[in-house]
């Protein structure tokens, strides 16, 4: 069986076909996150140890360190700044040690920008899963010797030179090359985890379909573990939750093994409090003034205050149990337990190595 191992000082993350599905959390990611790209441009890390410790309690088997932030203060200052190949080269074992701090979850390394993917590598503990190489001829020459380098594995993104096509053939080939030429370099398909590229199922109706088959191809015929970016496929459609909590378990059953997505239902903020609130007033609801917002938004179904495991996760380890990749369905059982009061226990921030 093919197993692709990532690990951190302490913890194992193994993806294969006869394991739990890895779950790569991908909020560490200043991408589209103004907020956390102004906070970082400060030297505010707070926020990325924050969302280090709720994917991992949520059940993020391996976090994804993305460095792409934008310093827009500091470009007006300093015009380097505006290349992400000055920023990030820097930004990325700021990240990641301070990620390893306070949690000791396995990490995914990601950038577009080879210098940072190397000092990342330099500042990583254990083995690193690095995000990402293409079949593009200059990032097969810069990434692959990297992997090489420092023994770790790879995502290798089925798109190259001539771009992303619509045809699943196409982006097999892709990824079939990106494979022949890593082990030019001596680096095995245990170490190669593809991303087939899901499309959205909005703009394409054969996008679910097309995935399916290229996972099952790519397991038959090239032995490699996968992965995608789990929400694309439900990307400008309502109920997103919804499609994608039916996408995970039928990819899985596919033969995917990894996804990058968020494993975290964020919290409930006391703007939507109160707008129920002031819903149920004007229906003459009334509600006792002693109830806090944890036992308010519980009552009405609307999630948590808090950071908790999100729909996604829910439909992962059900599917996990299924098909017997969580034995006697432990986890499930852990899972579905109300949660500890404060200060009873702790979460768990890695998984066992299974024999």
């Amino acid at each position: 069986m093919t197993r692709t191992v990532v690990e951190s000082k302490t913890k194992t993350a193994i993806i294969g076909f006869d394991q739990p599905f890895c779950v790569i959390g991908e909020r560490i990611n200043p991408t589209g996150r103004k907020i956390l790209s102004e906070e970082l441009e400060r030297g505010d890390f707070s926020r990325v140890e924050a969302d280090a410790i709720a994917q991992t309690a949520a059940g993020a088997t391996v976090l994804d360190v993305n460095s792409g932030a934008v310093f827009s203060n500091k470009m007006a200052e300093d015009p380097r700044y505006a290349d992400n190949n000055f920023v990030e080269p820097t930004l990325m074992p700021e990240l990641i040690k301070i990620v390893q701090n306070v949690v000791d979850t396995p990490l995914c390394i990601d950038s577009s920008v080879p210098g940072a993917l190397e000092n990342g590598l330099a500042a990583a503990e254990g083995r690193p899963l690095l995000n990402s190489v293409t079949g593009e001829e200059e990032r097969l020459e810069l990434v692959l010797p990297l992997v090489k380098k420092y023994n770790v594995p790879v995502v290798a993104i089925s798109n190259d030179d001539t771009g992303i096509s619509e045809d699943p053939e196409v982006r097999f080939a892709v990824a079939k090359k990106i494979v022949e030429r890593a082990a030019d370099f001596g680096i095995p398909a245990h170490d190669i985890v593809v991303d087939p590229l899901v499309m959205p199922i909005g703009a394409m109706s054969t996008a679910g379909l097309q995935v399916f088959t290229l996972v099952r191809r790519l397991r038959e015929e090239l032995g490699v573990n996968t992965t995608c970016g789990a929400s694309n496929i439900s990307f400008g459609l309502p109920n997103r939750h919804g499609i994608n909590n039916a996408f995970l378990p039928m990819a899985m059953a596919a033969g995917m093994t990894s996804a990058i997505m968020n494993p975290v239902a964020l919290p409930i903020g006391p703007k939507k409090i109160a707008e129920k609130k002031a819903e149920l007033a004007a229906a003459g609801i009334i509600i006792p003034e002693d109830m806090d917002d944890e036992a308010f938004v519980t009552l009405m179904g609307m999630g948590s205050t808090k950071p908790r495991a999100g729909s996604e996760m829910a439909a992962i380890r059900a599917a996990n149990f299924l098909t017997d990749n969580d034995p006697a369905g432990s986890d499930w059982i852990r899972f579905n337990r109300a949660p500890a009061k404060e200060g009873e226990g702790r979460a768990r921030t890695g998984r066992r190595k299974r024999g």
